[in-house]
């Protein structure tokens, strides 16, 4: 049975999906909603149909994009195939009926929303998109439908947390050339690595590009095994096949 996570701040449809409930087998099981992998194209295909009818969206209006970890922007007057979307990390759309489908395993799935102006988005958000600016990026693509920064809201779905999150200095260095007032998000680890919280980091960055409100679905999908696909557990394992669970938003 499909249960996702859903966040008040978003009184609209929308939905962070587990990996629970779907038709995939093996390291897919079971609702992998990707189909850059080895799984069943089928298989994908009914998992995103019942993401899309858990929503009450068409099956075949629910988008997801070719993600790069970049800042590029999609904005959909109409859906595409799936397994077509453009090269970008984050969409946008006025359109009612149209789902917007993000994959993560890991990185932070951001789910946008103006009441007022009937705009929607969705990112991807890992450290190197986040650092980039793929959450102002989808903000702007946003405003350019309409919707204005006042009165978006934006929630910040399951994802790695901090005390998962080890890294090494490079990725310091990167987030702290861009504002060394960022070091606040990096906790003491062992020798040479620091405790990185990406959700954090995201709420800040929501929070200076002026959104009315931002919330935070704080769930850790390294720990969480059999809610979510990670991509850090599958890497401590050894590695392997993996699957990605599926945030989405309609109007």
């Amino acid at each position: 049975m499909i249960a996702p996570l859903i966040s008040a701040v978003l009184a609209t449809r929308h939905g962070f999906f587990t990996r629970a409930g779907g038709v995939s087998e093996g390291p897919y099981a079971s609702l992998n909603c990707s189909l850059s992998g080895k799984d069943s194209r089928d298989a994908v295909m009914e998992n995103r149909a019942r993401v899309a009818r858990a929503l009450g969206a068409d099956p075949a209006a629910l988008v997801g994009l070719t993600q790069v970890h970049g800042t590029a922007v999609a904005t959909v007057t109409q859906p595409w195939a799936a397994g077509q979307g453009p090269a970008a990390d984050a969409m946008v759309t006025n359109i009612p009926g149209i789902a917007l489908g993000i994959v993560t395993a890991d990185c932070a799935p951001v789910l946008f929303w103006d009441p007022e102006a009937e705009v929607i988005g969705a990112a991807h958000a890992g450290w190197r998109g986040a650092v980039a600016g793929v959450l102002e990026a989808t903000i702007a693509a946003m405003s350019a439908l309409g919707a204005s920064r006042k009165n978006i809201r934006a929630v910040i779905g399951p994802c790695i947390q901090q005390a998962s999150y080890e890294v090494s200095a490079d990725l310091r260095d990167a987030v702290l050339a861009r504002d060394p007032a960022d070091a606040s998000f990096f906790a003491d680890g062992r020798p040479g690595h620091w405790q990185f919280d990406l959700p954090g980091y995201c709420a800040e960055r929501l929070r200076r590009a002026g959104v009315a409100a931002t919330g935070s679905v704080a769930v850790d999908t390294v720990t969480n095994e059999n809610q979510f696909f990670s991509h850090r557990r599958r890497t401590l394992a050894g590695g392997g096949q993996i699957g990605h669970q599926m945030s989405a938003i309609v109007l």
